[in-house]
């Protein structure tokens, strides 16, 4: 019988599986071209990848256009998303700037206004019977990542980011008691190593720490 994994990657392993259906992505052979796909479970959860992470917005990229692309491919053609160029920078620095004004919550609720046109962030819960709204509901976008380099200025990692629709939400550091260290230590890790100036803390996203192999959950300081 395999010996139970207790290591903080254990933890990390179940709990991105448990949300995602599975905790790695398949490997595959050098130089290999790959289409981006999306890998959704019961938990309903897509399991992202750290190297989708823009660290100078603070957004995993490829979920927010697959988002966008879903729920409002006028609005992509309109703004000139769906290739990389000066128009995609301009729209997610917008972006950015949004949520640092008015947080995260307050964006996925009301979107964004750039140019001529205004994007929604979030397709919201619909009203019993409305079958349209239960459609576009279904097309957010939720979705966990493992390993997230928040900063160009160092190379500290974010045990598990979640995001919704590409703007990240929650933030993860574990813990194990069998190793000594528990919720307090993780506290003392986002005041100390997880530098407000970056861009993950100007986000007004709710930090969220896993209280050592027993899965409760603290909030992490402001």
């Amino acid at each position: 019988m395999k010996p139970t994994d207790t290591s903080e990657l254990g933890l990390e392993r179940l709990i991105v599986r448990h949300l995602a259906g599975i905790s790695e992505h398949p490997s595959v052979p050098a130089n290999t071209v790959q289409q981006p796909q999306a890998v959704y479970a019961l938990g309903g959860y897509v399991l992202g990848r750290a190297s989708d992470y823009n660290r100078d917005v603070a957004l995993d990229v490829v979920q927010l256009l697959a988002f966008l692309q879903a729920t409002q491919s006028k609005a992509v053609d309109t703004l000139e998303l769906a290739a990389e160029g000066i128009k995609r920078t301009q729209f997610l620095h917008r972006l950015q700037g949004e949520i640092t004004k008015r947080g995260v919550v307050d964006v996925l609720r009301k979107g964004v206004s750039h140019v001529p046109v205004h994007v929604d962030l979030y397709k919201l819960l619909p009203t019993p019977g409305n079958a349209a709204a239960k459609d576009a509901f279904g097309k957010n976008i939720f979705s966990v990542t493992r390993q997230v380099r928040y900063s160009n200025d160092s190379g500290n990692e974010l045990d598990l980011v979640v995001f919704i629709n590409g703007l990240p939400v929650l933030t993860f550091e574990l813990k194990n008691s069998l190793t000594k260290q528990t919720v307090a230590d993780a506290i003392v890790q986002y005041q100390t190593t997880r530098s407000h100036r970056s861009c993950y803390s100007s986000l007004g996203a709710a930090s969220r720490t896993w209280r050592s192999m027993m899965s409760r959950c603290a909030s992490a300081p402001s």
